[in-house]
């Protein structure tokens, strides 16, 4: 998603809504969309200096609902609901694990992409804290590494005549 005050910096240097749209990739109207609360406060191209922080209040009051996550995120407050089941769960099983025990008991019937979405913002300490570092034995220098490889396919066939294996059918 293109952060919106950067729709205002580059119109309010002069480009137009056009080339905005072009540039961003994004649809014609939505930038009038977003443009329109500057314009209808009398602002213009080139005016007095603004600078993104105050770009990012005026856009905060016109629309809020683009600098506040939650209010975007329509599955969130029935999320919310279930926060004290959650939070013991963080660290012990996988979000994936929550996302099931959520759908299979609590009968949420919420995407597991709304439920990882929800855990970062809303506990973003528990998850940093849950995250695990496996690490392997310490291999000497210049030894390498046992690993095993898997070949995918009919099998192994032999060469004609010699009795290896060649891997290839």
């Amino acid at each position: 998603m293109v952060d919106i005050t950067e729709i205002y910096i580059h119109w309010y240097e002069g480009r137009s809504k056009g080339a905005l749209a072009v540039s961003l990739g994004m649809d014609g109207k939505t930038v009038r969309k977003y443009l329109a609360p500057a314009e209808a406060a009398g602002m213009s191209p080139g005016g007095p200096p603004v600078s993104e922080a105050d770009w990012a209040e005026l856009i905060k009051d016109w629309f809020p609902q683009a600098a506040d996550k939650r209010l975007r995120q329509v599955t969130w407050p029935e999320i919310d609901k279930h926060l004290e089941y959650i939070k013991p769960l963080l660290g012990t099983v996988t979000v994936s694990t929550i996302h099931q025990r959520l759908c299979d008991e609590r009968k949420l019937h919420v995407s597991l992409a709304a439920v990882r979405r929800w855990v970062h913002a809303t506990l973003p300490e528990e998850v940093s804290s849950s995250q695990v570092t496996v690490l392997r034995d310490e291999v000497e220098p210049g030894r390498k590494h046992r690993s095993t490889t898997v070949s995918w396919g009919s099998g192994p066939t032999r060469a004609p005549g010699n009795g290896t294996e060649s891997g290839r059918s």
